[in-house]
């Protein structure tokens, strides 16, 4: 420890996402540069103190803006995913669609691996069945869940059930303690569901009896994207986001091969038209290979809760992306329920 003499500091604090100015008091002792074990900003300064020098340190953001890109990217590509799909199960099994999808992706990932000429990561032995796992939530249970479920279903329906995930995410989390639950995250997650009601509102939402099938469906292929989130996180921290993406993609066929083989289907291979490959091009290229790897990547960065609520924004860009289609414009309602959303995801980042 070394005498300081008096002087005083102004600095930026980093707070969680936010910048404090903080005026500190004059001081006489120095502050040992070990104290903290994340990202270390020290903060030098000279007040015509003969050579006397006041270093402090304190921690960097866990989460920055930088780290925000990856899933703003996502939810921009998933917003059309809704659309899409409902264009590929209209004239495809939503079995054969689910398998195409699949290997659509698995090829991506594989001409990735010659391009880069990487070679296999090693996976630790316990881990290999928790990636097999993982890939069957993909597969079987996700998509397949929310193929069979989209077209029992209508897309306003869909999109109000998926954004029940960040409620699911919230409390798996919470159960299994990887996170630690807070009123401000829960309220923020609320808030926001709030807002995707009003958006959808005027959308068609529909709960007869002839859409309970399909809304149990999506219900649970949101439940399972939760699961999928929650529980491939610590796997995504060891072995990064790209390479469990690939690993649950080719995990996930595997374990989806034997339900497409005993199931029948009632779309063969040449009843698939142009427009319907394409859609299925589209969901395993775009929104399996690049979107789930852009999810992943987030969970890198940042909570599973804060990410998975970002999932009810999807609902808004898809509204947006119709409008510009069709050249509507927007209603009161939509508007109200956007900034309602907005308002919830930013409350639940500030937990």
């Amino acid at each position: 420890m070394k005498h300081l003499g008096c002087c005083s500091i102004e600095f930026f604090l980093f707070h969680t996402q936010y910048y404090r100015k903080i005026t500190l008091p004059k001081v006489h002792n120095i502050v040992e540069r070990n104290r903290c074990n994340l990202h270390i900003f020290t903060v030098p300064t000279n007040h015509n103190v003969a050579n006397a020098y006041f270093c402090t340190t304190f921690y960097a953001p866990i989460s920055t803006m930088i780290d925000y890109l990856p899933l703003i990217f996502q939810q921009l590509i998933a917003s059309s995913t809704h659309l899409i799909a409902k264009n590929a199960v209209t004239n495809v099994d939503p079995f054969v669609a689910v398998l195409w999808r699949a290997v659509f992706s698995c090829f991506m990932f594989a001409l990735w691996l010659l391009w880069k000429r990487r070679r296999f990561i090693r996976i630790e032995r316990n881990d290999i069945w928790r990636i097999v796992v993982l890939g069957f939530i993909n597969i079987p249970l996700n998509q397949l869940a929310f193929f069979k479920g989209l077209s029992y279903t209508t897309p306003a329906n869909t999109a109000l059930l998926y954004a029940l995930t960040p409620t699911f995410v919230f409390m798996l989390a919470a159960f299994t303690k990887h996170e630690k639950p807070t009123a401000r995250r829960f309220f923020g997650i609320a808030i926001a569901f709030v807002g995707v009601l009003l958006v959808l509102f005027e959308k068609g939402l529909s709960f007869d009896a002839e859409h309970i099938t399909g809304n149990l469906l999506v219900l649970s292929a949101s439940f399972s994207w939760a699961v999928f989130t929650t529980y491939g996180r610590p796997l995504v921290l060891k072995y990064g986001a790209l390479n469990m993406t690939a690993m649950a993609m080719f995990a996930g066929l595997v374990t989806y091969l034997p339900f497409y083989v005993f199931i029948p289907v009632s779309t063969q291979f040449t009843d698939i038209s142009l427009m319907s490959w394409g859609s299925i091009a589209y969901l395993g290229w775009i929104t399996s290979g690049l979107g789930y790897t852009l999810w992943y990547m987030a969970l890198s960065k940042i909570p599973a809760s804060k990410v998975a609520v970002f999932n009810n924004i999807q609902p808004v860009l898809t509204t947006i992306l119709t409008m510009i289609i069709f050249g509507i414009m927007p209603t009161t309602v939509f508007l109200i329920g956007g900034a309602i959303i907005l308002a919830g995801v930013l409350l639940t980042q500030r937990s």
